[in-house]
């Protein structure tokens, strides 16, 4: 299992400068294709994706091309989202979470407390509710590849007190995403959740216009969240993942040989990734401490159990119906 640092990151954004430039062959490539990510240069994503398209560009023998751009080069994410479904954008890395306006049952591995860990939500999306997402996606005329890369957990901070209890959230005024599934999970405990414009968050938790946030802690460190925020509590409350997803049309212009290399190899670098962001969760909580942010764990069962209570359950199990849940319950156990 491969890990990375910040050297590694920034080793791997160099080499990745990218996946454009690759060994040349003598003829241009049959199949050139673009992909388009969010993230930056030196995320796992990135680095990985641009170990496949080298590794593809080999098995065929030049005839397939992957040229990378990463860190919205090719636009916001929803634009290329768009850019992937007419044709213009070949394959994109994207959040399950930021599929769901497309495909709303995409959202559904985010459901708040309900894998017990990664390895458990890595195996649903490898097994049925990966097949089944799978095929709500293509219905979209879109596809993905096999597995999904994994972005993790998000964990909440705060300026004011700890999160170690449901009744912590009572009356706080918490930065969600304009989602309404982040919406009703903190309102489900008390809290006060209040959409704000990521772009002007840290004025906001500089400032107290609201007590914490929720991220991934890779967002805290990239960000400087650490500087406006004392506390950080490992809720673990809701997990995400990254989709390969491509354009249907372009993907079948390959021989069958080659869609099989393309698909073989990025499930190859899924793997990498998982590895990589799992030793990085690791290194984040070391370096984040020792910028002053006090960490706690939390015991997750109390949170299932109010949220539960508050019917935040069984208002989702509507909204994605009974065959959805029934597959989501598989894994994570009853939830309604």
């Amino acid at each position: 299992m491969s890990t990375f640092s910040r050297r590694s990151f920034i080793t791997g954004s160099v080499a990745l400068a990218g996946a454009t430039v690759l060994p040349r062959y003598a003829q241009a490539a049959d199949f050139t294709f673009k992909l388009g990510s969010d993230t930056p240069a030196s995320h796992p994503c990135n680095v990985r994706a641009g170990e496949a398209a080298a590794r593809i560009k080999t098995a065929t023998g030049g005839a397939v091309e992957i040229q990378l751009f990463p860190n919205n080069q090719l636009g916001a994410g929803p634009d290329m989202l768009n850019q992937l479904r007419s044709g213009a954008l070949d394959i994109f890395i994207y959040s399950t979470q930021l599929v769901a306006p497309l495909v709303p049952n995409c959202a559904l591995p985010g459901v708040g407390f309900a894998f017990k860990d990664t390895a458990t939500a890595l195996k649903a999306m490898d097994g049925e509710l990966g097949v089944y997402l799978r095929k709500q996606i293509e219905k979209s005329g879109i596809m993905t590849m096999p597995k999904m890369w994994t972005s993790g957990y998000r964990q909440v901070t705060a300026s004011t007190k700890p999160i170690q209890t449901p009744d912590d959230f009572s009356g706080f005024k918490i930065r969600v995403p304009a989602s309404p599934m982040w919406v009703s999970l903190f309102k489900g405990f008390g809290a006060s959740p209040t959409a704000i414009n990521f772009a002007e968050l840290y004025t906001a938790l500089q400032t107290k216009v609201v007590d914490g946030q929720e991220n991934p802690l890779v967002i805290l460190e990239t960000n400087r969240f650490y500087e406006v925020q004392q506390y950080c509590s490992m809720t673990n409350h809701m997990w995400d993942g990254y989709w390969v997803l491509a354009n249907r049309k372009s993907f079948a212009r390959m021989p069958e040989k080659f869609q099989t290399i393309v698909q073989t190899e990025f499930d190859k670098s899924a793997i990498d990734q998982r590895a990589d962001m799992a030793a990085e969760a690791q290194r984040l909580r070391t370096v984040l401490a020792g910028k002053g942010l006090k960490f706690n764990d939390v015991d997750n069962a109390p949170f299932r159990e109010k949220l539960k209570k508050a019917g935040y359950y069984e208002e989702w199990k509507t909204k994605f119906g009974p065959e959805a849940w029934g597959i989501l319950e598989q894994y994570t156990g009853s939830l309604s």
